[in-house]
């Protein structure tokens, strides 16, 4: 039987969609299953405020009333404006290793993509690069991260096989913790504070955290305007992304600088939850959320999640007093390495910055294009 595309219309196609996953990925040792909690609500154009400036559909394709494949298209008409671009996304394809699956779902996004008279599609990439983004090329063989696609390498070829080509690929470093600060590390760290330009804080309980909650995602408006797939943070999704993400919180691990009273740089990292989310099953309750905590005390992993440095600052040390002072921390909670999360391919500073500090890329992500 031929596979058709159905759009999700009701709560029984929804459900569908979010749990299809599950049963794609049963033997894929790697995989990672999302909150579902989170995922009802994400999926919600009456929860999730990304609505408020994006259009977006979901299809489900069908084999013999079997579900076997999903995907999201998406217009996020605020970033369309700001960039004075025409582009549609794809997100959250899945589906078994079989190429009319993937076209019949891939030709339903870019007609209704056309549809919105858009130009070109990309992806995969969600309604902000807050979302996964980048399908994984390379390092299949790595732990993975929360917030990162997790996808079979067969992914990739039904992709080109539809005519999608290269966009921009982000890398992402495993730096190894040494037992002990380098040397010229310390001796770079010492001249910026007899500068006495800059100071640091940081933090023992998530509490300490709420006061800089607004000025963090402010600044990040600031610092990421260029990055590729980021639009500015209204007030209402800062509330989301605060609400999804300081329950994963560890105060240890985040880093903010300042001059006088100027947030001027920040670097938030969380232990590697992968495990723990695997255990969950993709349910805090009743026991799922002790098992994610109980991970982030065996990891031996700190994941990189955000960071930034407002422009005008650069090249003064705020990144050596980031990255120094979270190399401390990690080193006295006993991690062994670092993962660096997305960089993007461009982004010279940031990756020399990995290199200098012995970091070696292990991973690599793609986002794809094609011409409608």
């Amino acid at each position: 039987m031929a596979v058709k595309a159905k759009e999700v219309r009701t709560r029984y196609q929804l459900k569908e969609f979010i749990f299809l996953p599950a049963k794609i990925h049963r033997s894929h040792s790697n995989w990672i299953p999302p909150l579902y909690s989170e995922e009802w609500k994400y999926f919600n154009p009456r929860r999730n405020k990304a609505f408020s400036d994006c259009e977006a559909v979901l299809f489900l394709a069908y084999r013999n009333a079997k579900a076997v494949g999903r995907i999201m298209g998406c217009v996020n008409h605020r970033y369309n404006r700001y960039r004075q671009e025409r582009n549609a996304r794809f997100a959250y394809l899945e589906c078994w290793d079989d190429q009319e699956t993937a076209h019949e779902l891939l030709d339903s996004v870019e007609k209704w993509a056309r549809a919105k008279e858009m130009v070109k599609i990309v992806g995969p990439l969600g309604f902000s690069d807050q979302d996964p983004e980048g399908f994984l090329i390379e390092g299949f063989e790595h732990k993975p991260t929360l917030a990162t696609y997790i996808n079979f390498e067969y992914i990739i070829r039904l992709l080109k096989n539809e005519g999608y080509t290269k966009e921009v690929d982000y890398v992402v470093y495993k730096v190894d913790l040494p037992a002990r600060i380098p040397d010229f590390y310390k001796r770079i760290y010492e001249r910026i504070l007899r500068r006495k330009e800059f100071t640091l804080a940081e933090f023992t309980k998530k509490k300490q955290l709420k006061a800089f909650i607004r000025p963090v995602f402010n600044l990040m408006n600031d610092c990421y305007m260029d990055v590729y797939g980021f639009s500015p943070l209204n007030e209402e999704e800062m509330n989301e992304l605060a609400n999804r993400y300081l329950p994963l919180a560890d105060p240890r691990f985040i880093k903010i600088v300042k001059r006088n009273e100027e947030l001027v740089g920040f670097q938030i990292g969380i232990p590697n939850m992968s495990e723990g989310f695997r255990k969950a099953k993709g349910r805090l309750l009743p026991l799922g959320i002790f098992k994610i905590i109980q991970s982030t005390k065996k990891t031996k992993q700190l994941d990189l999640l955000l960071g930034g440095i407002k422009e005008k600052y650069r090249g003064r040390g705020v990144d050596v007093m980031l990255g120094l002072n979270t190399m401390k921390s990690a080193i006295r909670a006993g991690f062994e390495y670092v993962d660096s999360h997305h960089e993007l391919e461009t982004n010279t500073k940031m990756r020399a910055e990995m290199e200098r500090l012995g970091g070696k890329v292990y991973k690599r992500f793609r986002i794809f294009k094609k011409k409608l």
